[in-house]
């Protein structure tokens, strides 16, 4: 695809860096006397899935980007803005509860709410670390007779990331894939039961 960026030059260098993650080749840029800036690209239309949302977010929207078919080429090997993190995945079919949902949240940023229904193999959160994390987000509050401190403290959840299907199909890594439905947009992984994701980790070694 040939890229045509006009930005404003405080954005040029954080746009030119995510640019280049993407595997785009820079061929052209002129200032226009004005504070903005215009840079064009070309670049393997891969690269651009997700990209308008965070091209907005890295120029506060006041970056304009359009883009045209320029070629077929050979395919550029690597990963395109590869993942860091890993996923927190559920272990089994139902209802998220409250309690679940904000004990893990320590663990990273959950993709889900309370009273969602999930099923095991669903992607649920992203793991504050590197690695997958196979987590239990339907285990409620365990009851009591005996009221203790702070046990009747309110749990506050942080909002839940709502992807769209553009940012969830930039998001997913090779071993996952996105279910689209008329009422949600989900992130599974492929093989849903966890002992199967592991005779596949160890067949690919």
């Amino acid at each position: 695809e040939t890229v045509t960026i006009d930005v404003e030059e405080q954005h040029q260098g954080s746009v030119m860096e995510k640019m280049g993650i993407r595997k785009a080749e820079l061929t052209d840029m002129a200032p226009d006397g004005t504070g903005r800036i215009r840079m064009d690209f070309i670049m393997p239309s891969r690269g651009l899935i997700g990209f308008q949302t965070e091209f907005m977010t890295l120029t506060s929207g006041s970056g304009l980007i359009y883009h045209t078919f320029f070629e077929y080429g050979p395919h550029k090997g690597g990963e395109i803005g590869q993942r860091k993190n890993g996923v927190m995945i559920g272990n089994a079919t139902g209802k998220a509860l409250t309690n679940a949902i904000f004990n893990l949240q320590s663990r990273g940023r959950m993709l889900i709410g309370h009273g969602v229904d999930i099923y095991e193999g669903q992607i649920i959160g992203i793991h504050s670390r590197d690695n997958d994390l196979t987590v239990n987000a339907l285990k409620g509050k365990q009851l009591t007779n005996v009221r203790s401190s702070g046990t009747d403290e309110a749990q506050t959840l942080t909002p839940p990331i709502i992807m769209s299907l553009e940012q969830a199909l930039e998001f997913i890594d090779n071993d996952e894939l996105v279910e689209v439905t008329p009422e949600s947009i989900r992130i599974r992984k492929k093989f849903l039961k966890e002992n199967d994701r592991k005779r596949e980790g160890r067949s690919a070694k």
